[in-house]
C-alpha cells in the first residue's frame, strides 16, 4: 500500500487558546513553519500569539477575501502579556491595577475581559456526570442553549440538575436535542390512545431513546415499543372522515378517503378500518338531472327580428308626422 504525500498549501488552520475556534492565515513561505509552532499574526484585537494546528488541505480551502498573512515565527522572549480576567460587575476600574503591573512586568499588559463559560473552559475539572468537563475536552465553540431542551427531554427544571459549574445552563443539554424532536413527530404524545398488544390505554410517558412509551392498560404499567403502537384517535377520525364521503362525490358511498387515510396503516387494523367504514357509509343517491333551457331556434330568432323591425317603423312613422300621435 502506497501512500502519497499531498503538497503543502499556504493556508494554516491557528488557534490562539486551547481547544479554541481554527482560523485560517496565509504563510509567505511554508517552509519555515511546520504544525505545532507559535506565530505572531495581526487581528482585529491587535497582534496576538498563535498555534499552527495544521496545513490546510487544498479541497479545503475557501477563497476568502482579506486573509491576512503570519507576521513570523514567535521566540521565547514575548513582548507584551495578556492575562484573562472575569467579575460581575461591569463599571469595575482595572486602570489602576493595570499600570501596576506594566511597572512591574516592564512590558505592556493587555486586560481582557471573558464569561463564566470561557472561564470553566480554561479552569477544566469534572463535569456533574463524573467526566471531564466538554469545555475544555472537545467543544471548540458555545452554541446557544435554552430551557426549552431540556423540556424537551423530559429533564428536570431543578437548577441543580440543569445548571453546570459556570452558573449556565449545561452544554450536553444540546448534543441531542435534535433527536428528540425528531422522534416525538413519530412517537405517540402523553395522554393519546392507542392500540397495543395487550389491549387499548393511553400513554403516561414517551421514552425517545428506547423508541418506546408507557401506556396505562386497565391499571397495569406496560412498556410498548413503536412497531407495536397503533393511534386509536387519529384512526378513529379517519374512520368517520372516509365514511362520510368525500367533496367529489355527492351523497356519500365512496372510499378515496379511505385509501389515502390508511396508506401508511397495514395488518389486522387496516381490514377492521375499511369493513367498518363500507358499513357506515351511506348508500350513494343518484340525483336527478337538472332541467335545462330549450335553446331557442330560427323561429324565436325571426319573431325578435320582426318584433325590432315594427318598432323601428312605427317610430319612423311618428317622427315623420307627429301630429298622427296626438290623434291616437
Amino acid at each position: 500500500m502506497t501512500v502519497m504525500a499531498t503538497e503543502k498549501t499556504n493556508v494554516v488552520g491557528i488557534r490562539f487558546q486551547k481547544l479554541g475556534k481554527l482560523y485560517h492565515f496565509k504563510v509567505k513561505d511554508n517552509r519555515e513553519l511546520e504544525a505545532g509552532d507559535h506565530v505572531i499574526v495581526e487581528t482585529k484585537r491587535g497582534q496576538q500569539l498563535g498555534q499552527i494546528i495544521a496545513y490546510v488541505p487544498s479541497e479545503m480551502v475557501h477563497k476568502q477575501k482579506g486573509m491576512r498573512y503570519v507576521q513570523r515565527k514567535a521566540n521565547p522572549r514575548g513582548s507584551w502579556v495578556t492575562f484573562h480576567y472575569t467579575t460581575e460587575n461591569k463599571s469595575l476600574d482595572i486602570n489602576p491595577l493595570k499600570q501596576l503591573l506594566n511597572k512591574s512586568l516592564r512590558t505592556r499588559v493587555e486586560m481582557r475581559l471573558i464569561g463564566s463559560r470561557d472561564v470553566a473552559k480554561i479552569m477544566g475539572g469534572f463535569g456533574a456526570c463524573g467526566a471531564p468537563r466538554c469545555c475544555s475536552t472537545f467543544l471548540t465553540e458555545f452554541s446557544p442553549i435554552s430551557i426549552r431542551m431540556a423540556k424537551e427531554q423530559g429533564v428536570s427544571l431543578s437548577p441543580q440538575e440543569i445548571t453546570g459549574m459556570c452558573g449556565r445552563l449545561r452544554c450536553c443539554l444540546v448534543f441531542e436535542y435534535e433527536q428528540y424532536v425528531e422522534a416525538k413527530k413519530t412517537l405517540p404524545r402523553v395522554g393519546k390512545m392507542v392500540d397495543t398488544p395487550y389491549g387499548e390505554g393511553k400513554v403516561r410517558d414517551v421514552r425517545v431513546l428506547r423508541d418506546s412509551v408507557v401506556v396505562v392498560i386497565d391499571g397495569e404499567w406496560k412498556e410498548v415499543f413503536r412497531h407495536e403502537l397503533e393511534p386509536l384517535d387519529e384512526l378513529r377520525a379517519l374512520q368517520d372522515k372516509a365514511a362520510n364521503g368525500c367533496d367529489r362525490h355527492e351523497g356519500g358511498g365512496c372510499d378515496c378517503g379511505l385509501e389515502a387515510a390508511l396508506s401508511g396503516v397495514t395488518g389486522q387494523v387496516k381490514e377492521t378500518a375499511v369493513s367498518e367504514a363500507k358499513e357506515v357509509a351511506p348508500k350513494p343517491q343518484v340525483q336527478p338531472k337538472p332541467e335545462t333551457r330549450k335553446k331557442q331556434g330560427s323561429n324565436s330568432r325571426r319573431s325578435r327580428r320582426d318584433r325590432r323591425n315594427h318598432r323601428y317603423s312605427r317610430h319612423k312613422q311618428r317622427k315623420q308626422n307627429p301630429k298622427s300621435k296626438r290623434n291616437e
